[in-house]
């Protein structure tokens, strides 16, 4: 099995972070994965994507053309990945910054306010992790737990007092999906 993932927004959402828990959350558990990141010379405020594959067998190329998950952050990112998801496939939008939806009826769509669940749980900046949890839940590619044990292990020291913060926004995110 091969899913191709990408998650896209504005730089200083955490959306290349986002895509390295998913590339090492893979990698933590024995699969293949690949994790090509893309932003403009703006960083914050600019765009920034990644595109992570994970596979059970050798990946052929990093390039993705249709994504089987895309998880949009911002009204560019839907405006651009929404029509290029693979039928079948999922997209998960950030419904605090998103307010349009998705026309289409062969893909299943996730609205999570991202923001707000992750202003609830202490700050803004952990709304990449309501956006994971929302995609989990919608697509179990691996448990969450695995996804909170990746987390702990490739979080900075600096930053493990937040890991209880970002493990509660990402259940959340999580339980909306899986709903």
């Amino acid at each position: 099995m091969e899913t191709s993932i990408i998650v896209s927004g504005f730089g200083g959402q955490g959306v290349l972070f986002a895509g390295q828990v998913l590339a090492y959350t893979g990698m933590d558990h024995g699969k293949e994965v690949t994790w090509i990141p893309s932003y403009g010379p703006e960083m914050r405020g600019g765009t920034a994507s990644c595109t992570v594959i994970i596979s059970d067998e050798e990946i052929g190329g990093p390039i993705v053309a249709q994504p089987s998950i895309a998880l949009a952050m911002n009204l560019p990112s839907f405006e651009k990945y929404e029509p290029l998801v693979q039928s079948g496939g999922l997209l998960v939008v950030n419904s605090a910054i998103v307010e349009v939806r998705s026309e289409r009826t062969d893909i299943d769509v996730v609205y999570v306010n991202a923001n707000g669940i992750a202003t609830e749980h202490g700050s803004v900046k952990m709304m990449n992790m309501a956006i994971l949890g929302a995609m989990v839940g919608k697509r179990p590619l691996f448990p969450l737990s695995d996804m909170f044990e990746s987390l702990e292990a490739h979080l900075p020291k600096t930053k493990h007092h937040l890991l209880d913060a970002n493990y509660k926004v990402m259940q959340a995110g999580f339980d909306i999906a899986e709903r």
